[in-house]
């Protein structure tokens, strides 16, 4: 595959926090390849403060910077795309606004969804969540079907979501990812470079590291 995102399996999507910067320059480090800044609730000047720190750090690396929602706030960032819901701006105004060179990602969350993404103008979408997670609270986990649907049919890339950790990657390679979301494996870590590290390392070898700390 070609593009901007041959090769990148390791998706990191991160709200604000304090140490933001920072913190997605570690997860990159660490092994993160594309970076998406979400976050629902803060105003656009906020996000467009806040997103052009992200923006800068992925930058410095080379790395994708993915813009949740908003593709007038992502235009305005110089971000290299926008990732948007199923509720949200609809992929083909994304894409408009964005250009023709623009990442444009899209969340899928069924069969019909994903029936209806492949009639829009999209270069990924996400698969999930396969587990139930209070990043997306009130939708139930998709579990390992869905997924196993998507890697049959997709002729696009597709990040899987929900419970991603060194120790879901086994199951999910055996179901046909190859290509993953990291929340709260990254978010709430203790040692987000230790995190990373571990998770990288499952995606690349398809086995946990020895040295994984536990699951969230």
């Amino acid at each position: 595959m070609s593009g901007p995102l041959a090769g990148r399996r390791f998706y990191l999507c991160t709200p604000d926090r304090v140490d933001l910067a920072q913190f997605v320059d570690t997860c990159i480090r660490g092994g993160v390849d594309i970076v998406q800044y979400r976050e629902k609730d803060a105003d656009a000047r906020a996000v467009l403060k806040r997103g052009a720190l992200v923006r800068d750090v992925c930058r410095s690396h080379g790395v994708p910077f993915i813009l949740n929602d908003r593709p007038d706030l992502a235009v305005e960032l110089g971000a290299d795309g926008v990732h948007v819901g199923q509720d949200d701006c609809p992929p083909a105004a994304a894409r408009r606004i964005m250009g023709p060179n623009a990442i444009i990602g899209l969340s899928t969350h069924s069969q019909d969804d994903f029936i209806g993404s492949e009639r829009e103008p999209v270069d990924y979408i996400s698969v999930g969540p396969i587990n139930p997670t209070p990043t997306k609270p009130g939708r139930p986990g998709v579990g390992l079907g869905y997924l196993r649907f998507a890697a049959n049919e997709s002729s696009i890339p597709f990040y899987v979501t929900g419970g991603v950790n060194p120790r879901s990657i086994g199951d999910l390679l055996d179901s046909g990812a190859t290509r993953f979301v990291a929340v709260r494996w990254l978010t709430e870590a203790a040692d987000a470079y230790g995190a990373a590290t571990a998770l990288r390392r499952a995606i690349d070898t398809g086995r946990p590291s020895p040295k994984a700390p536990p699951a969230h």
